[in-house]
């Protein structure tokens, strides 16, 4: 599958320090410690609806972590997948009467779209679920054949992983078994579905149903794959076992990720799936989380349409913690478009107030789990003082301001 074109990425003087993430599975910030290349998973959208800002915000952050490596001098393989096969995308394209290939490859353009506005650096593999079939499919036989899947008795051709068979379920997460059961009835699972061996036993794959696409699977049984098995298969075939970062909303943390990481440890006998589990924090709209559910959103391209600068948007996201739930208000963009007006202005002088405090200090802040609050509050205080015209000035601070905003906070001010 096709990725969005990479925007141009500034080279600046020295290199970044370490980057520290805070990791579910600890419940603690620790630093990464990658090899020259960096490996970072994020879970990818369901295409049955444009991209709405809470997709934006966890996109957003996840290119901190891109960035903030690139600039400690690692190259970084970064994989995101498309599930362009699942329950909601079918359950839309059945509403409108439409096509459902036709509904996720016109969504997966979109997405790419607001991907390139937002200056997101793309995955190096870009991957749909569809294209992955065949290797899920190969995976779940090892699972079968070594005894830690099974076929639901009752001749849909389901299967599910025996997760009595994977010692350390719940450590990604951290919840309690009444947790996981809550979240898992709530977020796609089954654990009512009769025949299964245990409540959260989760969907290897789904036997083939009237109406619905299907595909040659395990044990000769024609379906489609189940969503956590597609990461798992996905993130082993691109990066492999072990990889730095797995990220994604905080929504993920169960059952997805759970899951995910209990697949990928079964196949390899190999523990951690991931080194840290990364997680964006959910953006609000009137009080709830915005969600395709709840039907209250705000799309990145509806907004671009209206000719908010998508620099803007992206301002408007990042001035909030990427771990801090948060609204999404008028005067949020209103601020953010204000604030990108000053930095434009500030970068357009002839001189400036000093730029190594400023370089020195986006780059502390932002390797240290991702404070992007912080990293503008030193970018607004030296736009100040440069547009006071007074203390100390150098010729070259608005062009080395320029970029260090545009290398590491992703926001395209002007050509430096």
């Amino acid at each position: 599958m096709l990725s969005w074109p990479a925007p141009l990425l500034p080279t600046l003087p020295g290199t970044g320090p370490v980057l520290k993430v805070h990791d579910t599975a600890r419940g603690e910030v620790v630093a990464t410690n990658p090899d020259r290349t960096a490996r970072m998973y994020v879970c990818g959208i369901t295409p049955y609806d444009a991209t709405h800002l809470g997709h934006a915000a966890t996109y957003l952050a996840f290119d901190l972590v891109n960035r903030v490596w690139r600039d400690a001098g690692h190259a970084v393989h970064y994989v995101q997948n498309v599930t362009d096969i699942d329950d909601p995308l079918l359950e839309r394209a059945d509403r409108d009467n439409e096509d459902w290939i036709v509904l996720a490859m016109r969504e997966t353009a979109l997405f790419r779209e607001d991907m390139t506005a937002l200056r997101v650096l793309p995955p190096e593999d870009y991957v749909g679920a569809v294209e992955a079939i065949p290797r899920i499919v190969g995976y779940i036989e090892t699972l079968l054949d070594e005894g830690l899947a099974y076929v639901l008795d009752d001749g849909t051709g389901d299967v599910y992983h025996d997760i009595s068979r994977a010692p350390g379920f719940g450590s990604e997460s951290r919840y309690d078994e009444a947790t996981m059961l809550g979240f898992f009835a709530e977020r796609g699972g089954d654990p009512e579905r009769p025949g299964k061996r245990q409540p959260l036993d989760p969907m290897l794959w789904r036997g083939e149903r009237e109406g619905e696409p299907s595909w040659p699977g395990p044990r000769g049984a024609k379906g489609r794959p189940g969503w956590h098995i597609e990461c798992a298969a996905i993130a082993l075939d691109t990066i492999g076992m072990g990889f730095d970062v797995q990220g994604g909303g905080s929504d993920l943390v169960f059952p997805h990720h759970e899951y995910s990481a209990v697949h990928g440890e079964a196949l390899t006998g190999t523990k951690p799936f991931a080194q840290a589990y990364v997680h964006a924090a959910m953006i609000g709209l009137d009080g709830e989380k915005m969600s395709k559910s709840r039907g209250n959103l705000v799309f990145v391209s509806k907004l671009r349409g209206e000719g908010v600068d998508p620099m803007a948007i992206r301002l408007a996201l990042l001035s909030g913690h990427y771990r801090t739930d948060r609204a999404w208000t008028p005067d949020l963009l209103r601020e953010a478009q204000q604030r990108l007006g000053t930095w434009r202005r500030a970068v357009a002088q002839d001189s400036g107030a000093p730029a190594g405090p400023v370089l020195h200090g986006v780059r502390e802040r932002l390797a240290d789990d991702l404070d992007s609050p912080g990293a503008i509050a030193l970018v607004d205080a030296w736009a100040a003082a440069t547009l006071s015209g007074e203390g100390e000035r150098e010729e070259q601070a608005p062009a080395v301001v320029c970029d260090t905003v545009d290398a590491l906070l992703g926001v395209a001010l002007q050509d430096c």
